[in-house]
């Protein structure tokens, strides 16, 4: 890599839940760095994934999804989100197709006119595009480019990886010219411990039903180095009340078994080493008004009272 030449900066990827920003974090990456689910607000912090385009490392901040905030820490997620992407030097807004211009993007829209300088380069990629037809496509591209003055458009399949490689090209460009941020072979720049929280956080996500995901948090409380090469990892998962605690541990423990079994081999994978994992569920009603469970998801707790 030339020195002169090599680029490097963030790239802040944001939209509303559910858009495919954690999708697209991981595929830009080659690995994953941040969990997936099919249920809204999965993503918590900003979790940034490194990865390299000819000589350029760009480092995808994968922010909470953008929405109408009812509590805490639905506030500190959204300011998460825009502190992302105020910090970025561009800013992506991922669009699923199917849903098009919702009133959700509206406001995202005249939130992007508010809170963004000028001269901030921002994109526009319209996600899952293999769910409607080209005509529909290009109608929503229109009238999105008609409501925002985008730099470029692009059509994509995070999932897929359609149009990805165009997209990854064009950011590679934009970035302003200086040495790389990171390591060559780092892929993320979360904690080991707070990733491997995500890893079990995103199996209690897929397992669960409605709103209890959203009352639990998943703490990485020791992480023990073993001679043998092999990780002894003991998480505490945090629920807001005793009926949820039943929840998570199932009949005889076979729900929270499975969610153990699942969690190692993910984070096992992701080290490259095994992985001895442990899970407590301990009861703490006010968790959501604690700031040292903010601190441990990456979050900012002050900004919740916004």
């Amino acid at each position: 890599m030339n020195d002169q030449t090599s680029r490097a900066g963030f790239v802040a990827l944001i939209g509303e839940p559910n858009a495919g920003k954690s999708t697209l974090t991981n595929r830009m990456v080659g690995a994953k760095v941040s969990i997936v689910t099919h249920k809204v607000q999965t993503t918590r912090t900003r979790i940034r994934g490194v990865a390299i385009e000819g000589a350029a490392q760009i480092v995808f901040v994968d922010t909470p999804g953008l929405f109408r905030p009812r509590r805490r820490l639905d506030r500190a997620m959204v300011a998460a989100a825009w502190g992302g992407a105020a910090d970025a030097d561009v800013v992506v807004l991922l669009v699923e197709a199917h849903r098009g211009m919702t009133d959700g993007v509206r406001a995202i829209l005249d939130a992007l006119r508010e809170r963004l300088g000028p001269g901030r380069k921002v994109a526009l990629a319209i996600n899952k595009i293999d769910r409607v037809k080209a005509e529909a496509l290009l109608a929503l591209a229109a009238d999105l480019n008609a409501a925002y003055p985008f730099d470029k458009t692009f059509m994509i399949s995070a999932e897929k990886g359609h149009g990805v490689e165009d997209l990854r090209r064009w950011l590679a460009g934009m970035l302003p010219e200086g040495p790389w941020l990171y390591p060559e072979d780092q892929i993320a720049d979360l904690p080991l411990r707070m990733i491997a929280a995500e890893m079990t956080r995103e199996k209690l996500t897929l397992r669960l039903h409605q709103e209890l995901p959203y009352e639990l948090t998943v703490e990485s409380e020791a992480w023990e180095e073993r001679k043998d090469g092999s990780v002894r990892i003991d998480q505490v998962i945090y629920v807001a009340r005793d009926g949820h605690k039943g929840i998570v541990l199932g009949h005889r423990g076979e729900t929270i078994k499975a969610i153990s079994t699942a969690a190692r081999a993910e984070i096992a994978d992701f080290l490259g080493r095994p992985v001895h994992l442990f899970l407590q569920v301990k009861v703490r009603e006010n968790w959501l008004d604690e700031a040292a469970r903010y601190s441990e998801m990456g979050l900012d707790f002050r900004d919740g009272n916004a």
